[in-house]
């Protein structure tokens, strides 16, 4: 108690696990905590093999990435054997971001803050599990599906890349795998983003998708002379998970950010730890939750066991949804903000029989 007879403010101890991109992306933000001290622990070096790309649909809560930002596109196409869609937006661009520059501008922003950083959990001990967020990834369950990836950045000769429009699917590649397409991020007319990407339960051996990238420079994008400046690669489960540790609170892919039917988790942890803070200005206690509607995971377990179980149907249920929604529509959807007149859109552009087959295999699932 102050000598005024005021009410002193007690100052709240948090401490977060893990500084990768959901970590030090709170950290970042601590001066949004007013009477919290936030101390930020490295279980583990945080030195990954290589850097990445992470792409985005602009939306509120991503304002403040956008300084970091290093390519907009306005159109985006989803290509098949059979069409083409291009969509354009108006008011939601995708854009790219480099993880590399995410982290170090979070990390430099986390110390002018006064974020205590730890290079191990020697004192973890020190604080209450409530006062704990565990950033640390999910247990993944077995046989799940995942989102798995290789990509290379190359270089090509002058107006080999219609650097205008990103490519987000093309199905002109192998689909004895699973659903697998090529993602295509032109950064100039002669450098790009060019991933081999399967949504499957099994990983497969780099020279899989380095085979599928080589051949769709060649077959599709008419590129038989590049040069490889990097390659990234990754894996991200689809769907609901278990917290790393039980005993303390999660947050990011840790607290259900990875939407299950499409991963793009940078947004979502962006989108998550927004929600916490606005609950924290509010007078509430600091605690975060899934960005998702139950709707949208309903949804989405659905169409992940079409994907799964009738992978031959992705070409057709991609492009069917690119052809009825705009540009913004689609980027609306994907980033979790659709009202029931945007789902219920999506829903009649799908075909109907893979959608009812998977809901009774999910009824012979549950009542087995």
């Amino acid at each position: 108690m102050s000598n005024d007879g005021a009410t002193a403010v007690s100052n709240v101890a948090i401490a977060v696990i893990g500084d990768g991109c959901a970590g030090l992306s709170f950290a970042a933000q601590s001066e949004n905590l007013p009477n919290h001290t936030m101390h930020l622990f490295s279980p583990q070096p945080n030195s990954p093999k290589n850097n990445h790309v992470w792409g985005y649909w602009q939306m509120d809560w991503m304002k403040f990435v956008a300084p970091l930002t290093f390519k907009t596109w306005y159109k985006w196409s989803v290509i098949t054997a059979d069409t083409e869609v291009e969509m354009q937006a108006c008011h939601h661009p995708y854009k790219a971001v480099k993880r590399d520059g995410w982290l170090a501008h979070c990390r430099k922003n986390a110390k002018q803050n006064g974020v205590q950083f730890h290079n191990d959990m020697s004192s973890i001990a020190e604080f209450s599990n409530e006062r704990v967020f565990d950033s640390r990834p999910p247990k993944w369950r077995a046989n799940m599906m995942v989102q798995h990836f290789l990509g290379w950045e190359v270089r090509a000769d002058a107006g080999s890349f219609k650097d205008g429009t990103a490519i987000l699917m093309d199905f002109r590649c192998d689909q004895s795998r699973g659903v697998h397409f090529i993602y295509c991020l032109p950064f100039s007319d002669s450098e790009a983003l060019v991933e081999s990407t399967l949504l499957s339960p099994n990983i497969e051996r780099d020279e899989f998708y380095e085979g599928a990238i080589s051949t769709w420079l060649s077959d599709c994008a008419g590129i038989n002379r590049f040069e490889v400046l990097r390659s990234e690669q990754g894996a991200i489960p689809l769907g609901l998970m278990k917290r790393h540790d039980p005993n303390y609170h999660g947050i990011g892919g840790n607290c259900g950010a990875i939407r299950p039917s499409s991963g793009y988790a940078f947004s979502f942890i962006q989108k998550q730890i927004a929600v916490a803070l606005s609950r924290v200005a509010s007078g509430k206690e600091l605690s975060f939750s899934t960005p998702h509607k139950k709707i949208d995971l309903f949804m989405d377990r659905v169409f992940l066991s079409v994907l799964r179980n009738q992978p031959h149907y992705a070409p057709t249920l991609f492009a069917a949804m690119a052809a009825r929604l705009t540009g913004d529509e689609f980027a609306i959807f994907l980033s979790g903000e659709a009202n029931i007149k945007l789902r219920l859109k999506v829903i009649t552009a799908m075909p109907v029989w893979p959608f009812v087959r998977a809901l009774f295999r999910m009824e012979a699932v549950a009542s087995g």
